[in-house]
């Protein structure tokens, strides 16, 4: 790839993600649409079959998953939570209370400082079986744009290839297409509240 292809590309990227911002912040009634779309995800054969899940804890404007956590909790699975350390990197939590969360930097509801360390708590990605992803916009091929930061790229890879990747979007967050590079990893599912769409997921490459 050439140099001025990747400013175009890193230029589209910036201008689809102001517009998924946008889309997603003007988005109305995001409870009663985060509800449904999370009773979708529950619904999902995979997640009936999941042993372990992580869920993502909803920061801003995305698909609200907090509130559908304490249900989670009580359904028999290793409900797993990722935060972010200080090297910027996911490391993952068992959590088995809501009271193990508190409001962090940037107003980030996160696992408590003082229980992140503890033996018992950490889960490392080869332990999950389905993985709930979030992400600033989609297509319906799977590809996801994130922040920028490659936070969730770093740790898919190095999930299983059997266990699903899920993303969970308001239908406002879809696109045509979103620009990949080779590294790129696809979802397998993106579910909003409007349908489920299966992606290439990671055998595409």
């Amino acid at each position: 790839m050439t140099n001025p292809s990747i400013e175009s590309m890193q230029e589209q990227k910036k201008k689809l993600r102001e517009q998924a911002h946008a889309n997603r912040n003007a988005q109305e009634q995001k409870d009663e649409l985060s509800q449904e779309i999370c009773a979708r995800f529950i619904a999902f054969p995979e997640y009936v079959h999941a042993t372990t899940v992580m869920y993502y804890i909803d920061v801003r404007s995305e698909v609200r998953t907090r509130h559908a956590l304490p249900t989670a909790l009580t359904q028999g699975k290793k409900i797993v939570v990722p935060w972010c350390n200080d090297q910027g990197e996911l490391e993952l939590f068992h959590l088995e209370s809501m009271d193990e969360l508190a409001i962090g930097m940037y107003k980030i509801l996160e696992p408590k400082l003082e229980l992140r360390s503890l033996p018992a708590k950490q889960v490392t990605a080869p332990d999950l079986d389905l993985i709930m992803v979030p992400g600033v916009a989609f297509d319906r091929t799977g590809a996801r744009m994130g922040h920028g930061k490659g936070y969730y790229d770093k740790l898919l890879q190095h999930a299983r290839l059997d266990a699903p990747l899920v993303a969970l979007a308001f239908e406002c967050q879809l696109f045509p297409e979103i620009p990949t590079a080779p590294h790129d990893i696809f979802m397998d599912l993106i579910i909003t509240e409007r349908a489920s769409y299966h992606g290439k997921g990671r055998g595409s490459h």
